[in-house]
């Protein structure tokens, strides 16, 4: 399957907003109850939150597309001077074994590349019963610690916090 990227702007956070409408819930149906599942879709998605996160915290959002059909998005937070943050990395449902995971990765250390020429870390912060840890690991990630982060509302993100150096 072919793929392209391209940078988002603030004029897309509808369309992001419409693509996470799409693979929230199949993608964490099984690990969150729907109580939670709303909660964090609300809270990390209002069309408000992304664009304060691209105008005002640094986030470079990037979506995907296969021909002129959008099928997904990264998002990339710089954390500190030699470290990046996968903040999401999103591909509608049937896609996933398809490729689309795997050009986002690339695509998005292709781009922090030619951003920041010397070595770097990534991170990406991934639910512990999320069935892609074996594909992060595929990629050349690695667990380097867990994280219980308290979002609110008695609701916590139980990940394992993975990392890759990039040289």
């Amino acid at each position: 399957m072919n793929f392209s990227i391209r940078k988002a702007d603030t004029n897309d956070c509808i369309l992001i907003r419409e693509l996470a409408s799409q693979i929230w819930g199949p993608t964490y149906q099984s690990i969150l109850s729907p109580e939670q599942l709303d909660y964090m879709f609300e809270m990390m998605y209002s069309t408000e939150h992304i664009k304060q996160q691209m105008a005002e915290l640094g986030h470079q959002y990037f979506i995907v597309y296969t021909g002129d059909w959008p099928v997904g998005y990264l998002s990339i937070e710089k954390e500190s001077d030699n470290n990046y943050i996968f903040q999401k990395i999103y591909s509608l449902p049937e896609l996933h074994g398809k490729g689309a995971g795997r050009y986002m990765i690339e695509q998005g250390i292709s781009y922090l590349k030619t951003i920041h020429p010397s070595p770097f870390t990534i991170e990406l912060y991934v639910n512990r019963e999320n069935p892609a840890v074996g594909f992060y690991e595929h990629m050349g990630m690695k667990k380097t610690a867990t994280r219980d982060h308290d979002i609110g509302n008695g609701y916590f993100m139980n990940d394992y916090i993975m990392t890759i150096n990039i040289e």
